[in-house]
């Protein structure tokens, strides 16, 4: 049990981080031709060298649920498991629809109103996107969870795989059935099974895969959009495909080498901010706020993404903090 809170403590450090680091990097991505190619390669390698961050965070959740033991209680899900993530998901969501009407030149209230009648489709900020696929998951946890605990590893390995083809398929737009997203999410949950409990793939296989992937997924976006003149990724930066999911399991893998290699006490500080991770999540584009409204972009790229990174990673710490030191606030940040 050490292990593995140790071991998704790193993780969910690093996915927290990445994901900052894909908001920071966003005004980057519509200024192929508008800025140096050289500064726009930079951007968009950093937004390649991230998009394991979301699948990450599924990954995880799938560890952990499908390895629980205990008597499956309907009622106790709901309220601990699904409860605890939908609330704060409504709550903020309702903030940030407020903000959406926020910008340098005033307040739009019609704005508000239009992102609040759109909030049961579609996220009230960019971020949100990731609860509208992520909690219909705890749907499927509970399924999976069965299948785990009756039927053997062979059988959980085959359903795995065809997962893994389906998202092949995705890659390369032969679409069906399949291409559903809640499928090829609910992947995740049973990948992140395999990988933890299974030790599967195990890293010696992930490690070469992930690195092919993650080259090539940077290679494809980059020879795309300059064959196309403007910025086109396909399919390779999406979180459904078997580039991003090989990627995500090197990650994953990683994380538990990592782990065993870290001091203590960086662990403990690992820990600390693990706490938090949800809450760096749905606080950071409040402080990401005013760098992209008032494009606060002033040095290159390979200077710009590192920097806005740790200073919007670190405010976000810090405010989930101080909402989480009060009970009456603390729920917001679970």
């Amino acid at each position: 049990m050490r292990e593995k809170v140790r071991f998704f403590d790193v993780l969910r450090c690093a996915a927290a981080v990445a994901v900052v680091v894909i908001h920071v990097l966003g005004p980057y991505r519509d200024q192929f031709g508008v800025m140096p190619d050289s500064g726009w390669i930079t951007a968009t390698t950093f937004n390649s060298l991230s998009r394991w961050a979301v699948p990450v965070f599924i990954m995880i959740t799938g560890a952990l649920m499908l390895t629980d033991a205990r008597p499956f209680e309907l009622g106790y899900y709901v309220r601990r498991r699904l409860g605890k993530v939908l609330l704060p998901f409504l709550v903020w969501s309702v903030f940030y629809a407020w903000l959406s009407g926020v910008s340098p030149t005033g307040f739009n209230g019609d704005v508000v109103i239009e992102t609040l009648k759109a909030l049961p489709v579609h996220e009230t900020y960019y971020h949100l996107g990731f609860f509208y696929y992520f909690i219909p998951l705890y749907f499927v946890v509970p399924f999976l969870r069965h299948l785990v605990q009756h039927y053997d590893r062979q059988a959980t390995l085959a359903l795995t795989l065809v997962w893994l083809a389906l998202t092949t398929l995705f890659l390369f737009k032969m679409d069906g059935p399949w291409s559903h997203e809640l499928v090829l999410y609910s992947g995740y949950l049973l990948f992140g099974y395999c990988v933890f409990q299974l030790r599967w793939p195990s890293l010696k296989w992930l490690l070469p895969l992930g690195m092919v992937a993650l080259l090539l997924t940077d290679a494809m976006v980059l020879s795309n959009s300059f064959a196309a003149g403007e910025y086109k990724v396909g399919r390779w930066m999406s979180y459904k495909t078997l580039n991003t999911a090989l990627i995500a399991a090197m990650i994953f893998a990683l994380g538990r080498y990592v782990a065993d290699k870290v001091s203590e006490s960086w662990l403990d500080k690992l820990a600390f901010m693990s706490r938090y991770s949800l809450g760096i999540y749905l606080l950071h584009p409040i402080f990401l706020w005013p760098v992209r409204a008032y494009d606060w972009y002033f040095l290159p790229p390979v200077l710009m993404i590192p920097f806005w990174t740790v200073i919007i990673t670190a405010l976000a710490l810090t405010a989930s903090w101080l909402l989480g030191k009060s009970p009456k606030t603390a729920w917001l940040v679970p």
